[in-house]
């Protein structure tokens, strides 16, 4: 009896051990891992059909289990760093608890992994652009005539400029693309910010918003800002029974600058790297935005 209790016990304790899987999530990671003599998958599709076995074993036994990415070249400086062998499958776990403490993850929720795998990639991307954003940021330091962090002064007015957009638009689901051109490549961030499904009813809805996505959109803004880089940034509002209206700004000079309606409709019909034009969407309206009324920069302040 005392032995079925034990086994009780220790079925109880592993359910409330939380696990992290590193998920190699395409051709290209999968096949720099084969060079290791210790990781015996033969190919990519029956490696992941058996990790989403294992995964809905563990749901099943009420286990929680969190997905990171498995980057093999990362896993290769960890193991130079700590000097721990590579080809060793207890390795692969010592980089893999790392990456809960450090890296992009998300829940495992019993979904498909051909739904997950994209959203692990795009938490990734997410992680990567903000922390790269921040980066540049941070090197702006002090500005020569006030003193003032330039970095710290540009996010605090990209989260004031993100807050005014949100509180002026109308209710619904709004979809927010910001993008900065600048050496060496375009920064892209997202942000849904969704005020429920009663926001017709309720126009003061509270905005939900992923503090993650936040973070990483206000500190792109940030950046265009601060760089006077060139760039825009998009709202989409989608609210069941009405057309989806779309919304946008020009970043210019450190300024964010409403486009008119027209100029709102040329961007969305036109693509972007042909520079076609392109139909336009049914029930879609194109709208000038609404004033900001952003408070202007002192004279003599470069940011």
């Amino acid at each position: 009896m005392a032995h079925t209790d034990q086994q009780t016990m220790r079925r109880v304790l592993r359910r409330e051990i939380a696990g992290t899987v590193g998920l190699l999530t395409d051709e290209h990671d999968f096949r720099a891992m084969r060079r290791y003599s210790s990781f015996t998958f033969d190919d990519h599709t029956t490696y992941l059909q058996q990790m989403e076995t294992v995964l809905k074993t563990r749901a099943a036994q009420g286990s929680h289990t969190t997905l990171a990415l498995f980057d093999p070249d990362d896993f290769a400086r960890f193991c130079a760093d700590t000097g721990l062998d590579p080809e060793a499958p207890a390795s692969r776990g010592h980089f893999t608890a790392e990456l809960a403490a450090t890296g992009p993850t998300i829940p495992y929720d019993g979904s498909p992994l051909t739904t997950l795998l994209p959203a692990l990639v795009d938490e990734a991307v997410r992680q990567a652009t903000w922390e790269y954003a921040t980066t540049l940021l941070t090197r702006l330091g002090p500005c020569p005539g006030c003193g003032e962090d330039i970095g710290r002064a540009a996010f605090v007015r990209a989260a004031d400029l993100l807050v005014r957009i949100l509180d002026t638009a109308p209710p619904g689901d709004r979809h927010l693309v910001c993008s900065v051109s600048g050496p060496p490549e375009t920064l892209v961030s997202v942000l849904h910010a969704d005020t429920g499904d009663n926001a017709p009813a309720e126009p003061d809805a509270p905005t939900e918003l992923d503090e993650a996505e936040a973070l990483e959109f206000t500190s792109v803004l940030a950046l265009g800002l601060a760089t006077h880089s060139p760039g825009g940034l998009v709202m989409r509002t989608s609210t069941p029974g009405a057309p989806d209206r779309v919304q946008g700004w020009r970043l210019r000079a450190g300024e964010l600058e409403p486009l008119t309606a027209a100029e709102v409709f040329d961007a969305y019909c036109t693509d972007a790297e042909t520079g076609d034009l392109v139909p336009p969407e049914p029930g879609v309206d194109y709208c000038a935005p609404p004033d900001l009324a952003e408070e202007r920069k002192k004279p003599g302040h470069g940011h």
